[in-house]
């Protein structure tokens, strides 16, 4: 049985950080980093079951195409994923009477739809970038047993000869998106390659104001990596942990950006916000396309 402080349910019967209750949610959920995006993603639904929000965590179940299909917000970083992730599944495969994980999984399906930075020069603002692969600086993965049975450990070894005598404080890990989610997603309108997923927005991004980077010239670096034709497209700072926590609990994951910034050609699009919605839709297109 798992204890109460370890599984903690408020007084309503609803998870923790989250405040959904078992029930609520469906088997596919597009999560976004901005709880505004909720909203616009509500604009676009046929009907709503339900909105409810506790910090930054806005959530909502609704139609689009005749599909359900949930929608949460994560706020920044991977610290909110694996809030997220954990809370999410146990809503569907623990218990909450008996506080016993349940003999038949259920499976979801994660769709991240955010914003990034491209570490291409020929991937301009405003396109979008499916991750093939997400490679964490975070270290989150390393804190869960059995983390090597999802990681891609030849990626993993690469990444950490390319950052070097500084591998003693970063050890990338390396996990693959979901195959059936990538086929989904991708057409002639995407990118395809490897996200970096950051644990902060400057310095670990290479912005210097008043602190500098440890890690010299790291983004042409990763610029310049390349391994059987895959390279490093842009940064972000939620999808390896993302990708990990799913594949350890057996769900599908997949992540897709819109560019707002090159940090190469030094390019950024302040004002990016209707784009956002056009990649929403873009996504609530591909996922619905075989709904009747």
């Amino acid at each position: 049985m798992i204890l109460e402080s370890e599984l903690i349910v408020n007084p309503d019967g609803s998870i923790f950080h989250l405040h959904l209750t078992p029930g609520q949610i469906a088997d596919t959920i597009i999560l976004v980093g901005d709880p505004k995006r909720v909203d616009v993603i509500e604009s676009l639904f046929s009907e709503v079951e339900f909105k409810i929000g506790n910090r930054e965590y806005v959530s909502m179940t609704g139609k689009f195409n005749g599909k359900r299909i949930t929608v949460v917000s994560t706020g920044v970083g991977i610290g909110n994923i694996d809030i997220v992730m954990n809370e999410l599944d146990a809503l569907v495969n623990i218990d909450f009477d008996t506080r016993e994980i349940k003999e038949e999984k259920r499976k979801l399906e994660f769709i991240r739809i955010g914003t990034s930075g491209s570490l291409q020069k020929d991937i301009p603002v405003n396109s979008y970038v499916i991750s093939e692969k997400s490679v964490g600086f975070d270290n989150l993965l390393y804190f869960y047993e059995n983390e090597a049975d999802v990681v891609n450990e030849e990626f993993r070894r690469l990444l950490r000869i390319l950052v070097g005598g500084h591998s003693i404080f970063l050890n990338p890990y390396v996990v693959d998106a979901s195959e059936k989610l990538l086929n989904q997603l991708k057409s002639k309108d995407t990118f395809t390659g490897i996200t970096i997923t950051s644990p902060g927005f400057y310095v670990p991004q290479g912005r210097e104001l008043r602190l500098f980077k440890k890690l010299d010239n790291i983004n042409n670096k990763l610029s310049d990596f390349e391994y059987h034709g895959y390279r490093i497209t842009n940064y972000e700072m939620e999808s390896s942990a993302l990708y990990g926590l799913a594949k350890m609990l057996g769900h599908e994951a997949i992540a897709i950006c819109l560019i707002i910034a090159n940090r190469l050609n030094k390019e950024a699009n302040e004002n990016y916000r209707d784009k956002v919605k056009e990649l929403i839709t873009y996504v609530l297109d591909k996922i619905t396309a075989h709904e009747s």
